[in-house]
Formats: C-alpha cells, sequence, structure tokens
C-alpha cells in the first residue's frame, strides 16, 4: 500500500462517486472540496499509470478545475484548456467518471478536450496558445446573439510564448468583451513576501465593493472642472505604478485587461473567493494564477518534465514499466546522430520549440549550448529564425513533431523555400503517433511539402538510415524534410561510418514479377513482411525503399512498371496529394499506363487516438493489410 498525500488507496470515494455533473459539486462545503481534491488525484495517478498520459499537467490544476467548476455554470458558461492535456480532473468532475478508465485507449476518453465528446467541452485542443483566441471568438458570438453566459480561457506559462496567444489577448483588449483568462503559472518564480501580498490584494482590488468604488472616484474626478482630467490620469498612473512594483501584470495591463495576481492555486478558498468576484466584472480580465506540476504526487512534482507526457509506470516509484529491452527510439538515433556529425561540423545548429527533451535534442543542448536555440512554442518563429541562421552560412538543424510543423506552413514557403535555404527540417512522429490521437498525428506533410519547389522530402525505412539521411540533409545545399516516426526502431545494427545516400535514388529490396510495392518510411518494414507471407502463396512481389517523397526515383519507378502488371503504394500518410498521389503523376508523366495500380494509405479522415498497432491495422497500412490488398489485385478482384 503507499499513500499520497494521506490518502489510502483501500479508501472508497467518499465525494467523487456522488459527483456526475458540476451541479452536484456544487452541494459539497466548501470546507470539504480540499478531499475531493485528494480524490481526483488518486483516480488520475491510477489511470494515467496503466493508460499513460500527461499527467503532471493535470495534478497541477485540480483545485483549480474544482473552483472554476463551483463557481462557474457549464456547459452555458464555457470553459476552454488550452492544449486541453491538464482536463482530467475537469473530465472526472463533467460526467465521465465512469469512463475514466479508458482514457487515451482505442474507442475511449480523449486525452484532450473534445467538443464530440462532451457537451462540457467548450472547444477542440489540442495544439498550444488557441485559447484566448477561441474564447474571443465564443465571447463575440455570445454577445451578438444577447447571451450574458461567461468564457473562460486557462491557459499555462508554456503557451503564452506562442504568438498566437499575444495575438488573442491584444484584440480582446482592443474590443473591451467579457472575457476571463486564467494564467496557470507553474514555473515563475516570485519571492514569497511578494506572492503573499499580490494574492491579498488580487483578492481584494478584485471585489465588486472595491470596482464600484473606482467607478465612482473615475466620475468624480473626471467630473472636476479645468483639472478633472489631469488628476484622473494622475491617480490611474499611480494605482498603475503600485500594481507594476507588486505584481508582474504590467505586461496584460498594456493589452487593456485588468490584471490580478498572483494567487496561489493549490488554496481552493482563494480561488473560489477570486474567481466569484471576477465573474462580476464584464470587461477582460487575467487572473494569474500559480500552480505546481505534478501536485500531490512527490515523483511528478520532482521530475514534471519526464511526467508532463508519460508511459505507464509504477505508482510507487514512479518508474516507468519497461517489461524487455528494447531498440533505441527513432528520436534517441536522431540525437545522438546529429551530436556526432556536429562534432565534425561546426556550421550544425539545432533550433527546437519548447521541445528539446522531446525531439532528442536534450544532449545536443548540452554538449553545445551555444548552438542549441529553443524558442518557446513558437513554431513559426523557429521556422523563420532557422532560415535567417542559414544566410550566415550555418546548418540549421528544426527538429519539431510533425503535426506541430503545420503551424509554420507559410514559413516554409515564402521564408526558407523561395530562395532555397539549407534548413534541415527534422520531422519527428511522422505518421500514426498513438493515444494522442488526431491532433498530433502526423499525416499531412508529405502532402503539404512536396508540393513545395526546391525542398527535398524523405523517410528512412529504419534507424540505420536514418543517420545516413541525416548526413544526407546535412549535405545538400537546400531545404530538406525528414520525417521519422514516434517509437522504437527496427533493432537492425548500426553502422559506424555515417553516409551520404544518393539523391532521388530508392533501392529494389526484393525481386518478382506478380506485383511491384513501393513502400516508404515505416511501411517499408510492412511491405517486407507482406512479401514473405505473399511468397509463402506463391505470389512474387518487388518491394521497393522509395527513401525519397520528392525527388521520385521516377527512372525505377517506370522502369518496374513496365516490367511489372501490378503496382502498390503503401505509405503513413493521408492519401490526397501523397507518396501515392506521386506515383501517379510519375507514371502519368511518363505516358505509362499499368494494368492496375493500388495506394494504401490513410482515407479522407482524422485518425483517432488509439495504439499504433491497433490504428494501422484498423486504416489499412500494416502487413495484413498489403497482403490482402496484393491478394486482391492479383486474382482480379479490384
Amino acid at each position: 500500500m503507499y499513500m499520497i498525500r494521506g490518502i489510502r488507496h483501500k479508501d472508497n470515494m467518499q465525494y467523487l462517486d456522488q459527483i456526475n455533473s458540476p451541479e452536484d459539486l456544487k452541494s459539497i462545503k466548501r470546507s470539504e472540496l480540499p478531499k475531493l481534491a485528494k480524490e481526483i488525484r488518486k483516480v488520475i495517478i491510477e489511470t494515467v499509470s496503466r493508460t499513460g498520459g500527461h499527467l503532471a499537467p493535470s495534478l497541477g490544476v485540480v483545485e483549480l478545475t474544482i473552483a472554476l467548476l463551483y463557481v462557474f455554470d457549464p456547459p452555458n458558461d464555457k470553459i476552454i484548456w488550452d492544449v486541453g492535456h491538464q482536463s482530467y480532473a475537469y473530465k472526472l468532475l463533467t460526467g465521465r467518471r465512469d469512463r475514466f478508465h479508458t482514457l487515451r485507449q482505442h474507442g475511449g476518453l480523449s486525452g484532450f478536450s473534445r467538443m464530440s465528446e462532451s457537451p462540457y467541452d467548450a472547444f477542440s485542443t489540442g495544439h498550444a496558445s488557441t485559447s484566448i483566441s477561441a474564447g474571443l471568438g465564443i465571447a463575440c458570438g455570445r454577445c451578438l446573439k444577447k447571451d450574458p453566459a461567461k468564457i473562460v480561457a486557462v491557459i499555462g506559462d508554456g503557451s503564452m510564448s506562442g504568438g498566437l496567444a499575444y495575438e488573442g489577448l491584444h484584440q480582446t483588449g482592443d474590443l473591451q468583451k467579457d472575457l476571463i483568462v486564467i494564467l496557470n503559472d507553474n514555473e515563475m518564480s516570485i519571492a514569497q513576501n511578494v506572492r503573499l501580498l499580490s494574492s491579498f490584494l488580487s483578492r481584494k482590488l478584485s471585489g465588486k465593493y472595491f470596482m464600484e468604488l473606482r467607478q465612482e472616484l473615475k466620475n468624480f474626478l473626471k467630473s472636476l472642472p479645468k483639472f478633472g482630467d489631469d488628476m484622473y490620469n494622475l491617480a490611474k498612473r499611480t494605482e498603475e505604478s503600485f500594481k507594476a512594483f507588486i505584481t508582474p501584470g504590467m505586461l496584460f495591463e498594456a493589452f487593456e485587461f485588468h490584471y490580478f495576481g498572483p494567487i496561489k492555486g493549490h488554496r481552493l478558498d482563494h480561488l473560489i473567493d477570486t474567481l466569484q468576484n471576477v465573474k462580476e466584472m464584464h470587461k477582460p480580465v487575467l487572473l494569474h494564477v500559480m500552480t505546481k506540476k505534478g501536485k500531490g504526487y512527490p515523483p511528478a512534482e520532482n521530475n514534471p518534465t519526464y511526467f508532463h507526457g508519460v508511459g505507464s509506470f509504477e505508482i510507487a516509484t514512479g518508474n516507468g514499466l519497461t517489461p524487455k529491452k528494447k531498440p533505441p527510439a527513432y528520436t534517441e538515433v536522431f540525437g545522438n546522430t546529429l551530436a556526432e556529425l556536429a562534432r565534425k561540423d561546426d556550421r550544425i545548429v539545432a533550433v527546437t520549440a519548447a521541445m528539446p527533451e522531446g525531439t532528442g535534442l536534450k544532449a545536443f543542448s548540452e554538449e553545445f549550448p551555444e548552438r542549441f536555440f529553443d524558442v518557446g512554442i513558437a513554431e513559426q518563429h523557429a521556422v523563420t529564425f532557422a532560415a535567417g541562421l542559414a544566410t550566415e552560412g550555418f546548418r540549421p538543424v528544426v527538429a519539431i513533431y510533425s503535426t506541430f510543423l503545420q503551424r509554420a506552413y507559410d514559413q516554409i514557403v515564402h521564408d526558407v523555400c523561395l530562395e532555397g535555404h539549407p534548413v534541415v527540417f527534422a520531422l519527428d512522429r511522422g505518421g500514426i503517433v498513438g493515444e494522442d490521437g488526431s491532433t498530433h498525428h502526423g499525416l499531412f506533410d508529405f502532402s503539404y511539402l512536396r508540393s513545395f519547389p526546391n525542398i527535398v522530402v524523405m523517410a528512412p525505412r529504419n534507424e540505420n538510415e536514418l543517420r545516413h539521411m541525416m548526413m544526407t540533409a546535412i549535405d545538400h545545399p537546400g531545404p530538406v524534410a525528414l520525417r521519422y516516426p514516434r517509437g522504437c526502431g527496427t533493432g537492425v545494427s548500426i553502422d559506424d561510418e555515417i553516409r551520404t545516400l544518393p539523391m532521388g535514388k530508392g533501392e529494389a529490396l526484393t525481386t518478382g514479377n506478380d506485383v511491384l510495392i513501393l513502400a516508404v518510411g515505416v511501411t517499408v518494414k510492412a511491405a517486407i513482411e507482406a512479401g514473405k507471407q505473399l511468397k509463402d502463396q506463391n505470389i512474387s512481389a518487388t518491394v521497393v525503399n522509395s527513401r525519397f517523397v520528392k525527388p521520385l526515383d521516377a527512372a525505377l519507378i517506370t522502369r518496374l512498371a513496365k516490367e511489372i502488371p501490378c503496382i502498390l503504394t503503401v505509405e503513413e500518410n493521408v492519401l490526397q496529394g501523397g507518396f501515392g498521389s506521386a506515383v501517379l503523376e510519375c507514371l502519368a508523366d511518363a505516358g505509362i499506363t499499368a494494368d492496375l495500380v493500388v495506394r494504401l494509405g490513410i482515407s479522407d479522415t482524422f485518425v483517432e487516438h488509439g495504439s499504433q498497432q491497433v490504428l494501422r491495422s484498423k486504416h489499412g497500412v500494416d502487413a495484413p493489410a498489403i497482403v490482402k490488398a496484393v491478394k486482391d489485385m492479383v486474382n482480379g478482384k479490384r
């Protein structure tokens, strides 16, 4: 048996089991709410230890979640969680308690906010910095409908590094709409005496009496003849100077927000009092709340980065569950190889958007601190910043998850590809990602990247080829996108020497006369497995590791297409405009009409959450799907 802040896991849920909606929560006495918070943490820790997920962020906002639901009235009032990965307590308290054990499992609850999952989820989220803009849009829509409901956007200090957040703040302040923004700050360091004083003043200054008194004083000063405006401006400057002296709110005041905070985010009495006060205000408000990531679970408190997004783990120790030794992850191979190359080439610099650990750059940052740049959650800036570095003769490697690079589409086109700057885009999490679901799958990069002039797009079939592709990308004089999957490699041996691959050249791995299987990236392994199964059924296949989506190895493809009547393309990308489309274009341009061409890939849909194995099977991009497609082709069923 283990303890989590005084809770024994054999205890029943005295309060949580009674809550099926926020209305049930409001029936609990305020003095009993801390006990509810402990029960919520217990359930979150137990569940995430089995399913994996974003543990530390969700543990850090338990009290904030309770206070929001205690004061506001969703789904009529709208509460938007930026990113949404901290919404586990919110799910538990808004009618999803009985399904919480299905978190991030195929067919179960999403690990993020989803409008299709619950009417309490005001906006579907998954990428950072969107909550303020979405909240303002909802607020304006409510205003047009003359609906007085309150809108609350909860955004973390990490998401505040994204430019989109400030665009939302700017327009909100300009329009003076009724929007409450809660800054969930779990990193900023503020001296203890300042924090206590600021918390006290925020609860007092946000009160209805003070706000009415402030307005009356304003009206009185402005009514004075001759010197009224001057006296009002002097009083306003004095108030702002005092608040700026004891709080970090000057920036938000500049955006025309009424700033309150910072207040303790784990003191339910402070949170509820302050929220009740700001609820009565009908103008832009920013409430600054200080929280601790991983609150209530010591391993997560001590290592919030590891427990930000974690796999299954042992609760007693916090250690991950790794039943057997696995091959190194693609991310690890990338990071080690980049450091190896950088030791020999001082032109190499690394850029990441707030993901040094997630993209495998932690070791690089420690070995080459002056050549490592973490720009925060600002993918657009990361790309243009890298283009600037390239103009000075450097070889910037921008390591970003595939799904996040979508945010910098315009910058890739105009700031990198237009002039052909030698920027390398290392796209981690390409293809099907798994339990994080539709907002995190990297299923569109082949399609949009190959449409840009000057760029090379390639994907390795294993971790050893990843190393060689990295050398190829660094040596290329123009932009390159190198896309590799989430998870462990295939376990192949690693070459000691890293070499440059011939640009735009694929390789035939097996030879057969019945079907030509053109695969790229992670699907090459599945194609090889399928080829072995087909051989046992007297169907011979030529399997090609295409390597490059752009430029295609047109010479190899067209030569084999003239010899083999049936062609199957396989990719972990949407079919529209992807690798298979490129092959069809290649054949059409060469005037080749194959007897039958079939494309396997992701259909016109957003892929849900679930394990990679389950999703690859469901969406038809694994070895059994390849075998079935080939047999249908050869048997003339298509």
